[in-house]
């Protein structure tokens, strides 16, 4: 895996955490959250994009596909943030209600439960390498 520069670890860093703030100050219903978790899902995935694994392991490359789906969907995540405030998709409300309100939090969810499986299993892919 290539590995990144200290400023580039430095942005890794604040994006997880301040997904995590954005995540919880939703739950507490502060109005800025989705502005916090989309800057840190930007933050997060755009370095996590930078890693590159350009070894001949096929196992560890479909992990990183499965990583990078990850990323979309925290950045996809971060979009539905922003409608549960404001219905930017502009459907009637019911509709609105059933399929898009709160979603966020499931889209959320298979984010990092992919994050964490592939996270742990490239960590020791590498390691049999």
């Amino acid at each position: 895996m290539r590995q990144l520069t200290n400023w580039q670890n430095v942005l890794y860093l604040v994006g997880a955490v301040l997904m995590v703030v954005g995540a919880g100050a939703s739950v507490l219903l502060w109005s800025g959250a989705p502005y916090v978790f989309a800057v840190g899902a930007v933050f997060f995935s755009s370095m996590q994009m930078l890693q590159r694994y350009e070894g001949p392991n096929v196992t560890i490359r479909r992990l990183r596909r499965m990583m990078l789906l990850s990323d979309v969907l925290f950045l996809v995540s971060a979009l539905l943030m922003f409608d549960s405030q404001r219905n930017i998709f502009g459907i009637d409300h019911l509709t609105y209600i059933q399929y898009v309100y709160n979603k966020w939090v499931i889209t959320l969810l298979i984010a990092a439960i992919l994050q964490l499986y592939s996270t742990h299993r490239i960590g020791s892919e590498l390691e049999k390498e």
